[in-house]
């Protein structure tokens, strides 16, 4: 396998940390508010990653964290706490607000088909470990302390831009004036590990005793910095050196490039081997904007009678690493080949033959190759045109499916009277029929309409499904679909 490293600004051969293990940690969600579509497409294509790696046989640990404290407006340490500006927002507690967004973040996770993360740590579980990371850092002489706050000092590290490859004597010069939040800040660029309850932050709610000093506080009353979490939580969870950090292309200059400069003094050992960056979902080629009415979230989705698959499948025909543009068009275009791909499985019959060595090789090499999916799709595409035998076409497509998740559930139906199934292997005598979303969800109203004794609307639902080309029995076991 190869990956784009950002911190080489090359491709390269992964090897991994401990053999035949993964260590992977993306940078989750801040859930003081719903999720656009464009972070919801950062968790698709770490699901595509996560994917790969369990396809080619890797154990994997992929850690997704939950920002539920300390991350201000700025992510250069300045403004109000988004969690407190959802607490505001909303007259719900802290705690509250972020139980009711990331429930929706899994429910929006769960439509979009993506896996579920080994470890799934909030913020607020793992303030102590913050604490000890910052009090190593004060131990060694990297960190110092104000009345308001406990800063990196990042004069202490020769290569802090290493990640960026930013040159900080340009950024200070054009930098102006601008808003200086603690007179006794060293550098411009230093930033907080922890936020004394002091200041701009004297009304903190959420906030922890700590074993730091102010004298503008009691029991060193404070909350951690955004960066320090996610070094101390994939510490825990993961270890000292990941084998994978992923996130936004917007981390790269200051959240990023600050957990390595923090990570790598407090451990004295590579934080990360492989960065991996997703680039911005822009929408009608310009940025998504509240205000401007463009920051769609899934619900405006499933509003317009889109499937959530069809955003995903949307989402798989752009690489990772480059822009994609949303427009309702797009996605439109995108709902019409995900009903193509599945009408045409539906069409291959309900017995599985072999997975076809050829195609598979093909496959693996492009989703192995910095987890190329446009190129994984064009394969899929032909193999369903290939003179392959439809029962083999079958049993690749679902090995396929393994990585690109575009089927989320489907009916297994005994040929032989003997079940068997092994997974990783498909060639069994189970048949994956696959039932597009919008034939099931008629198939789901017809059967309310039945227990409600609304046979004519019942008889109604059944012709709706003939036309779409699928007929529906009535069994001792409830209904079947079978495609026409």
């Amino acid at each position: 396998m190869e990956l784009f490293n950002t911190l080489t600004r090359q491709k390269e051969k992964f090897k991994p940390v401990k053999e035949g293990e993964v260590l992977f940690y993306q940078c989750g969600p801040t859930v003081y508010s719903t999720q656009h579509i464009g972070n919801l497409r950062a968790a698709v294509l770490a699901d595509i990653i996560y994917r790969t790696f369990l396809y080619n046989n890797y154990k994997v640990k992929f850690a997704r964290n939950y920002t539920d404290v300390g991350h201000l407006v700025s992510d250069g340490d300045t403004g109000e706490d988004k969690m407190e500006k959802g607490v505001k927002r909303e007259g719900l507690s802290p705690t509250q607000i972020a139980d009711k967004y990331i429930n929706i973040y899994e429910d929006d996770n769960k439509d979009l088909n993506n896996l579920v993360p080994t470890y799934q740590p909030r913020a607020t579980e793992y303030v102590k470990e913050m604490q000890a990371m910052v009090q190593v850092l004060l131990d060694k002489g990297f960190a110092y302390t104000t009345p308001l706050a406990i800063y990196f000092d990042i004069s202490k590290i020769k290569d802090y831009t290493k990640l960026s490859g930013q040159n900080l004597e340009e950024n200070r010069s054009g930098a102006g004036i601008g808003e200086v939040g603690d007179p006794e800040k060293k550098n411009s660029a230093d930033f907080a590990i922890w936020f004394f309850r002091a200041g701009t932050h004297e009304k903190a709610i959420q906030y922890w005793p700590s074993p730091f000093t102010s004298p503008l506080v009691e029991n060193g009353n404070g909350f951690p910095g955004w960066h320090i979490e996610c070094s101390a939580m994939s510490k825990v969870l993961l270890g000292d050196t990941l084998d994978i950090h992923m996130g936004g292309i917007e981390h790269v200059p200051v959240h990023h490039t600050n957990e390595i400069a923090q990570s790598e003094s407090a451990n004295n050992k590579p934080f990360v081997n492989y960065w991996l960056h997703n680039e911005h979902l822009l929408v009608n080629n310009g940025k998504m904007s509240k205000s401007g009415g463009t920051s769609y979230i899934l619900a405006d989705i499933k509003e317009k009678g889109f499937n959530p698959l069809a955003l995903r499948y949307f989402f798989l025909q752009a690489h990772y690493r480059s822009k994609q543009n949303f427009t309702w068009e797009a996605l439109q275009a995108a709902q019409t080949g995900l009903d193509r791909l599945i009408g045409n499985i539906s069409s291959l019959g309900t017995v599985v033959g072999e997975i076809n060595e050829k195609f598979k090789n093909n496959f693996n090499e492009a989703i192995s190759d910095d987890f190329n999916t446009p190129q994984a799709l064009a394969i899929v595409h032909e193999l369903l045109k290939s003179n392959l035998t439809n029962e083999d076409k079958l049993a690749t497509f679902y090995d396929f499916n393994r990585v690109l998740g575009l089927t989320r559930s489907y009916v297994l139906k005994i040929e032989t009277g003997k079940f068997e199934l092994k997974v990783g292997e498909v060639k069994i005598t189970l048949i994956p029929a696959v039932i597009p979303e919008n034939v099931q969800k008629i198939k789901e109203e017809r059967e309310t309409a039945r227990q409600n004794k609304n046979w004519k609307q019942a008889d109604e639902l059944r012709d709706k499904i003939l036309a779409l080309g699928y007929e529906i029995k009535d069994t001792e076991k409830g209904q079947e679909i079978i495609k026409k």
